[in-house]
């Protein structure tokens, strides 16, 4: 058997040792992938007749996966068919009858998953991009002794089915699980290192995304990328404090009818002159409306100061409990005030108001972190076949977007005698300064 002197980075030594669950996360220019690659065919010089599979979510052609990857491996080892490894069109076959294949998660149902029985390696790339559904479906298969499940990828969002499981706060027992970027790699390339600085200096609101493996704060084509940029060059995502004598107005979206909706979003904000002041936000799934009820008082939002506003299903009772969001908040003391509906394309139309209101709103970064999240994520869903865009993406992001939407339609500009003096500059203190 050849013997193989692999050159490791120290950041990626604990994954040297058996375990179920192995994963790596991070920037560009890490050498995640290279690690992986190496691992791989290491492990199948060393076991004769191991069956591995190199998985992403959608995988439309070969020149997609890691297939290209591995080849190089193979070259830069010096291994090649005399050692047992023979490259196909669509294969790897390895040593003692072994196997390395290439698929897409998306093109598996319950029964063709089944195929992968007796795999010993599963290495998921990208795998910021892998579903729930298909993670649902991988896990229980890859079940073979001395079976583990690789996963490499650039975290997006913490919702992420990978970043739920592996980031999480019960991980899978014994999982190991590390960061590595580029400063961790002892070969960063001289030409990754100018697009490193390049990418620092001209995009500084996708660095850290891009670099070191932060969740994304916009993602590319969403509708408000351009506009959240622009707030956070322009110092509009900060610290920003309530106007203790303006009203409260609570701006909430509802994913279904009636008081005991799955999805719940809300934002607090204050309509202050031609400033809207966004100071805070809350999400939930699968609660009852006490809950949200016992988060506005728990954050001072009592009927004596806030408003609520709803979109117009909050006017539907409940089949099931015969009860609104208006009415049931209404019984709970709050004034509230149901938007209509503003018709076909009502969706766009929001997303439109969004935009042109977006000079004038200011955020208080730390308690609207997750909606600002979910602006950053709301983008359009499209047909790839067709070439064309359906409208907004019905995600998770959805929901805290509808809710900012309601928002900007709802806002009236001042009368001119009205206007309150636009505050220039941020306090030390999270206030304002005229």
């Amino acid at each position: 058997m050849s013997v193989l002197d692999i050159p490791t980075a120290e950041v990626f030594l604990p994954l040297l040792e058996p375990a179920r669950y192995k994963g790596v996360w991070g920037g560009r220019g890490s050498g995640k992938s290279h690690f992986f690659g190496g691992l791989l065919v290491e492990d199948h010089l060393a076991e004769k007749g191991l069956l591995s599979v190199c998985i992403r979510e959608v995988q439309k052609s070969l020149a997609q996966s890691s297939k290209r990857l591995i080849e190089s491996k193979l070259s830069d080892f010096g291994l090649g068919e005399a050692d047992g490894f023979k490259v196909f069109r669509d294969v790897i076959e390895t040593p003692g009858d072994g196997l390395i294949a290439f698929q897409g998660m998306q093109d598996h149902t319950a029964e063709s998953i089944k195929s992968l029985e007796g795999f010993k390696r599963a290495w998921i790339e990208e795998a910021q991009g892998l579903s729930s559904r298909s993670l649902t479906l991988l896990r229980p298969t890859i079940r073979a002794p001395g079976s583990e499940i690789w996963a490499s990828w650039n975290p997006r969002h913490k919702k992420d089915a990978v970043d739920a499981l592996l980031r999480g706060a019960t991980p899978p027992t014994g999982a190991r699980v590390i960061r590595a970027n580029w400063s961790d790699n002892p070969w960063f390339p001289a030409e990754l290192e100018q697009e490193r600085q390049d990418d620092l200096r001209d995009r500084p609101d996708s660095y850290d995304h891009i670099w070191e493996g932060d969740y994304a704060k916009v993602t590319d084509g969403a509708y408000f990328a351009k506009v959240l940029s622009e707030a956070r060059q322009q110092g509009r995502i900060g610290r920003v404090a309530a106007d203790p004598l303006m009203t409260i107005r609570l701006f909430a979206d509802i994913g279904g009818t009636g008081a005991r909706a799955d999805a719940f979003a809300m934002w607090a904000v204050q309509f202050i002159g031609r400033e809207i002041r966004v100071l805070d936000y809350y999400e939930a799934v699968g609660q009852p409306l006490a809950a949200h009820v016992q988060w506005m008082r728990s954050r001072g939002y009592t009927p004596d100061r806030a408003q609520i506003f709803l979109p117009h299903d909050g006017a539907t009772n409940d089949k099931v409990y015969d009860v609104s969001y208006e009415s049931a908040l209404r019984d709970a003391g709050y004034s509230v005030t149901v938007i209509p509906n503003q018709g076909k394309g009502a969706a766009m139309f929001r997303v439109e108001a969004v935009r042109r209101m977006f000079p004038s709103i200011w955020f208080n970064e730390e308690t609207c972190a997750a909606g600002l999240e979910a602006l950053g994520a709301y983008h359009e869903r499209k047909d790839e076949a067709r070439g064309i865009g359906l409208g907004p993406n019905h995600d998770w992001s959805s929901h805290g977007s509808d809710a900012f939407g309601l928002v900007c339609v709802a806002y009236e500009e001042p009368r001119q005698a009205q206007q309150a003096q636009r505050p220039r500059a941020f306090t030390g203190h999270g206030g304002f300064l005229g």
